[in-house]
């Protein structure tokens, strides 16, 4: 019984609106991050590399990520934990590569072209929230939410 009250569980639309919420906080702040490390000037014409690179990433990987995603939340029931956004094995991929970016950043020093990796993995991530997005408001919409 204490375990169901300290289970933080929460409707669906909730993890419907988590899952779209995260990447694009994360694709922004890694993309703020590799901002700084290009150069001003012509360096920053990195960025249209990076934008490039991210949207074929986001088309390529991460739409077909966002898609399952999206069809699994969409089967919660009310009540499910919302730690449950993400599966184990995304939360296990999130802290690999939490720790792969520390790891690069303590290893070498950050400049343009880690600045254009960040850049264009931020740029996928709010790219491809947009299809998380779409079936939050979907939802939203069509319950009167708005």
């Amino acid at each position: 019984m204490l375990n169901q009250r300290c289970k933080p569980g929460v409707p669906r639309i909730v993890h419907l609106f988590a899952a779209p919420f995260l990447w694009t906080v994360i694709g922004c702040l890694l993309m703020a991050r590799g901002w700084g490390w290009l150069e001003p000037g012509r360096g920053r014409l990195l960025l249209l590399v990076a934008g490039l690179l991210g949207t074929m990433k986001s088309w390529l990987i991460l739409d077909k990520v966002a898609r399952r995603s999206i069809q699994r939340l969409v089967i919660f029931k009310d009540g499910t934990c919302l730690g449950a956004v993400y599966s184990w094995k995304t939360w296990l991929l999130v802290v690999l590569m939490m720790s792969a970016g520390f790891a690069v950043r303590s290893f070498t020093q950050p400049g343009p072209y880690i600045g254009t990796l960040y850049c264009a993995i931020g740029w996928s991530l709010c790219f491809s929230s947009r299809l998380g997005w779409q079936q939050w408001y979907g939802l939203f919409k069509n319950n009167g939410l708005t």
